[in-house]
């Protein structure tokens, strides 16, 4: 495919200013800063527009990502804009958070010779770019109405997608969504677009789920997730906050007492999991989804404006190597902690993505790898003093891939502490199994859901995201109520 610009053959991507790490550490600021215009272009310049997009199937939620880099290359930023929105309902997320190193940008054809095109800081941009020039961002949405109304079907597929003018075929049909994480958010705007009145449940008192309790500040900044529900909100979608369904209702009754055609489920995989050994229970002891959720939900990053009551210790373990380990670890640096990672496998084995240990490591938290607690120590007053570890080495892959771990005899050895972050991963809360009859689940509570339209056993109900999957990345959560709102259209059309 020819470009309409002089290719760009600069091997690496075109750097993103940041914080400096000192500064950083000392603050919930967002790190990365973005493109300016002028880097912008150049990145997008990179994109050679080969023929066969790998990066479109590389994409959870198929954004049409050659044809929106090539107008952000030419400066038609609005337009880029709308292209993107047209398949991504939560651009200004996705840039920042998604890891785009396993998904578009892992298989990018410019990464054969080099790195790949920045896809996601380019999807940031445009994003960020249209909330700075609304004008200029409606008046691109009109041109590509007309564009439609005089017969352009490429502008009318972009329109439709971005602006959520679709047919109103569904008018008249009300379609619960239980949870407002990034699954749930995807589902209520496709389904709005074709009429459906759409009302999400959220059990705490603010919406966004993880990506408003779970994700740092520094990383996405929580009045751009409450900007993006505010657009759903503008479109029809209506919340209700401190709505614990399994509770406050079950999903019988908000299909027959409440009158909702269809339920879907998107209440993620927020139930964290522990170590399983002697002195968790102690104080200073935590789960990293408490500490986040504290952080963020109770604005503690705002602090003294928040005096919100968050235990940041001194000499801080944080236990884990994903990418919640890694926010854990930050978080608590910036509360004024000395802050150590302690993963039982090697560097090469963390899950989490790469940019963020390497921000980590930038801003002064220390990594204790091949190393596992077995003991948490307390003093006399009950607090955590210390947690005793043992050193680990690998040997054959396990079912995960990785080299399984396996404790080195005699090598025990106690890191002082007065604070301790569990961040072993999460699961998903049994409520909703537990309280809807005829809803098949795993043995681990995982609802078992059909992948292509999201239905469950129970016919009316529908659900995706981590609540199905078990905890994934923001994106795939997207695509899957992408594909649910798909499944739940055919179902109310056909009922």
């Amino acid at each position: 495919m020819a470009t309409s610009y002089e290719v760009n053959r600069q091997k690496e991507k075109t750097p993103i200013s940041e914080l400096d790490p000192a500064e950083r550490a000392k603050t919930f600021d967002e790190v990365a800063l973005g493109y300016t215009e002028e880097e912008a272009v150049a990145e997008a310049r990179r994109c050679i527009q080969c023929p066969n997009t790998p990066c479109v199937s590389g994409c959870p939620v198929g954004v049409p990502i050659p044809r929106f880099v090539e107008q952000v290359a030419e400066g038609n930023f609005a337009r880029a804009y709308a292209i993107v929105k047209s398949a991504n309902s939560l651009p200004a997320i996705c840039g920042r958070v998604c890891p785009q190193e396993t998904q578009c940008e892992g298989v990018c054809t410019r990464g054969r010779n080099g790195e790949p095109v920045a896809i996601g800081r380019l999807e940031r941009f445009t994003s960020d770019w249209a909330f700075a020039h609304p004008d200029e961002a409606a008046a691109a949405m009109d041109g590509l109405r007309e564009e439609c109304a005089a017969g352009d079907e490429l502008a009318c597929s972009i329109w439709r997608g971005a602006e959520g003018a679709v047919s109103q075929d569904l008018a008249g049909k009300r379609v619960a969504v239980v949870g407002s994480g990034p699954a749930s958010l995807t589902c209520a705007g496709e389904l709005v677009k074709r009429g459906c009145d759409i009302t999400v449940f959220e059990a705490l008192h603010k919406v966004g789920g993880v990506l408003t309790y779970g994700i740092p500040e520094f990383r996405l900044p929580k009045d751009l997730v409450q900007r993006e529900v505010a657009k759903l909100g503008d479109k029809g979608v209506s919340f209700e906050v401190n709505a614990l369904v399994g509770k406050l209702y079950d999903i019988d009754e908000l299909m027959e007492d409440r009158g909702f055609d269809a339920v879907f489920v998107g209440t993620g995989a927020g139930l964290p999991s522990y170590l399983g050994i002697e002195g968790e229970g102690l104080n200073g002891v935590s789960v990293a989804s408490e500490l986040l959720t504290r952080v963020n939900l109770m604005k503690a990053y705002q602090f003294p404006e928040y005096e919100t009551p968050v235990y940041a210790g001194k000499k801080c373990v944080v236990v884990g190597g994903g990418n919640v380990a890694m926010d854990a670890a930050r978080t608590a640096k910036r509360l004024g902690a000395d802050v150590t990672v302690v993963y039982r496998r090697g560097r090469e084995e963390m899950p989490a993505r790469a940019e963020e240990v390497h921000h980590a490591e930038q801003e002064g938290i220390k990594f204790q790898l091949l190393t596992n607690p077995v003991r948490i120590l307390g003093d006399d007053n009950g607090w955590a003093c210390g947690v005793e570890c043992v050193r680990m080495e690998l040997g054959e892959p396990d079912a995960s891939g990785r080299r399984r771990p396996t404790a080195v005899e005699g090598s025990e050895f106690v890191i002082d502490i007065d604070m301790l972050v569990v961040a072993a991963g999460s699961k998903t809360n049994p409520l909703i199994a537990k309280t809807t009859p005829g809803l098949e689940v795993t043995p681990r509570s995982l609802i078992v859901a059909d992948e292509r339209t999201g239905a469950t056993s129970k016919p009316g109900v529908f659900a995706g995201g981590d609540a199905v999957i078990g905890a994934a990345t923001v994106i795939l959560a997207m695509g899957a109520g992408k594909r649910a709102a798909a499944g739940i259209a055919e179902y109310l059309t056909q009922g």
